[in-house]
């Protein structure tokens, strides 16, 4: 059912303006997750700003870009920022006009990556293909040349189509990941002379490796399922990107809430002991009893039922799903602030005690100065090792939530989803498994360079590591 209204407003900021070109039409659309990661940028932006003036904050930063394993890691965590930035740029496409008073607009919900990507999502086969297969994966009824009816293997729609006999792959196959592995490395050193590149032999190698492999998909992908298709003839490549924004939603919008909630808490309960001390302890101890799952997956039933229920409040399917997404990354935030809280509490304790925060006392120094420029400082290391870490776990505890049931909106696409759907595909025969490895696969990159990264900022930001 389409979707048909007045143009919205100019000032109408989660539904965009009306944006009418030469060639197209369509309206830009903010969901909430969109508008929460445009504030997470902002602030990023901000924090740029001020410790780029901030001479003895910069320091620390110029030490992780000393380390070879945190900019290759950044650089990896670089690639799904950039896909998960363009997947958060959506928009509506007008299907038509009204005498140009009315127009009306897709009810379906696209992002730029999708424009970029427009043939991986719209080259859908029948049902299952292997990767870089040209033939459906199951055996099939069909009539042959001289009108019998055989059971083979029919040839995809898409994958492979160009050729015009099956025994020709091997070769094609090979010939384009060399052409696609050589343009991507020439691109990369044709960057390197331009911009006059400079780094660490291990970031140039990372880079063209990397360059490599993205040059050798996308040649491949052209013209042939990478990864294969599933149930549905669904590119696995394409949903495995699309998974990369719900897992990038899930790690950091989770931190606008766990952050604010474990920094103030855990460090005023360090700080100022006694019956706040006691309160703070009350309410984390008694939160940290209660078994996670079981409260998130409270909570969200009870979300769901709010939102089967109120149909109104929602004009496209796409805002549906994100509102859940959004109501998970609050109830994930409100509930694992506890083990950040705790640390930061514990390190507070023991910073109280030193003898310049005790000088600073005797002095007459208020306490918040006094936090804010002997205990914050001190607690930074532990406090960006926790996120990042914390990070990873959300990413897999999104996968887990969704494997139970209790996580994104099962139309939503998310490295949960691909491997709840994968649970049946593994029992059968022959066992459809290119759809679980590329989700373990993404997942494994993005949280072992997440992880890589937070170490290296430990290892820069930990006074006890760096005296000079």
């Amino acid at each position: 059912m389409l979707d048909s209204r007045p143009t919205p407003s100019r000032g109408q900021a989660l539904r965009g303006n009306d944006v009418r070109g030469c060639f197209v039409s369509f309206m830009p659309v903010i969901l909430w997750s969109d508008a929460l990661v445009f504030l997470l940028l902002a602030a990023c932006g901000a924090v740029t700003w001020y410790v780029r003036r901030q001479e003895h904050l910069l320091l620390p930063w110029r030490r992780v870009a000393q380390s070879s394993v945190a900019m290759v890691s950044l650089l990896v965590l670089s690639l799904f920022l950039l896909v998960g930035g363009l997947d958060t740029l959506h928009y509506r496409v007008a299907l038509q006009d009204n005498n140009g008073d009315r127009t009306v607009y897709s009810p379906e919900v696209l992002s730029v990556f999708d424009k970029l990507v427009e043939p991986l999502r719209l080259h859908t086969e029948k049902t299952y293909s292997a990767p870089l297969a040209v033939t459906l994966y199951a055996k099939e009824s069909i009539t042959d040349a001289q009108g019998r009816v055989v059971r083979e293997y029919p040839r995809l729609q898409y994958g492979g189509a160009h050729l015009s006999d099956a025994a020709q792959r091997d070769g094609d196959v090979v010939q384009r990941a060399l052409m696609g592995a050589a343009s991507g490395v020439v691109l990369a050193l044709l960057l390197f002379f331009v911009a006059n590149f400079k780094a660490r032999r291990a970031v140039v190698v990372a880079t063209l490796i990397l360059a490599a492999l993205i040059g050798m998909t996308m040649n491949l992908a052209a013209v042939y399922h990478v990864l294969g298709t599933d149930k549905v003839g669904q590119d696995v490549l394409y949903l495995a990107l699309k998974s990369i924004r719900t897992g990038l939603i899930i790690g950091t919008v989770t931190t606008l809430v766990t952050l604010p909630l474990a920094l103030f808490l855990g460090v005023a309960a360090g700080y100022f002991r006694g019956w706040v001390d006691d309160v703070i302890q009350y309410v984390y101890t008694v939160l940290s009893s209660i078994p996670s799952v079981l409260l998130i997956a409270a909570a969200v039933l009870m979300m769901q039922v709010t939102i089967d229920t109120h149909p109104g409040w929602f004009d496209t399917a796409a805002a549906r799903a994100d509102l859940r997404l959004v109501f998970l990354c609050l109830i994930l935030g409100m509930t694992s602030w506890t083990g950040l809280c705790r640390l930061l509490r514990g390190e507070t304790l023991k910073l109280r005690e030193m003898e310049y925060i005790q000088a600073a006392q005797s002095f007459g120094v208020s306490s918040l100065r006094i936090l804010s420029r002997h205990i914050m400082p001190n607690v930074m290391h532990i406090i960006l090792i926790a996120l990042v870490m914390d990070f990873s776990a959300l990413v897999l505890a999104e996968a887990v939530l969704s494997y139970v049931g209790v996580g994104v909106d099962p139309s939503m696409i998310s490295f949960g989803t691909m491997i709840n759907g994968a649970r049946l595909e593994m029992a059968r025969e022959p066992m459809v498994w290119w759809a679980l490895v590329a989700a373990f696969g993404f997942m494994l990159v993005l949280v072992l360079a997440a992880n890589l990264f937070a170490d290296a900022v430990r290892d820069a930001f930990d006074p006890r590591l760096n005296r000079t």
